[in-house]
């Protein structure tokens, strides 16, 4: 019988808990990116193709929470990037 001991060892589920952290900044971070969307277009704010993918595709929650802020009094996208406007990654 194989042993199972690794699977209810404290280092295994220190691996499980920091996936489930990375999961939920990641969660954050998408959550974020369709706040800043929403807003903007509430406020009638064109953002091109390359901006909506970074929203959407940002796994920094951080940053993500950089951007909700800035979208608050933004009168434009570049506004909110500033010299971080997508670069097509």
């Amino acid at each position: 019988m194989a042993d199972l001991s690794f699977y209810i060892s404290p280092l295994s589920e220190e691996i499980r808990e920091e996936g489930r952290a990375q999961g939920r900044a990641q969660g954050r971070a998408q959550a974020r990116g369709e706040s800043i969307l929403i807003l903007l277009g509430a406020r009638g704010i064109d953002i091109t193709d390359a901006t909506r993918e970074k929203l959407t595709t940002c796994t920094d929650s951080e940053l993500a929470r950089t951007w909700l802020i800035r979208a608050v009094h933004a009168t434009t996208a570049e506004e909110i990037f500033g010299a971080e406007e997508p670069t097509g990654r």
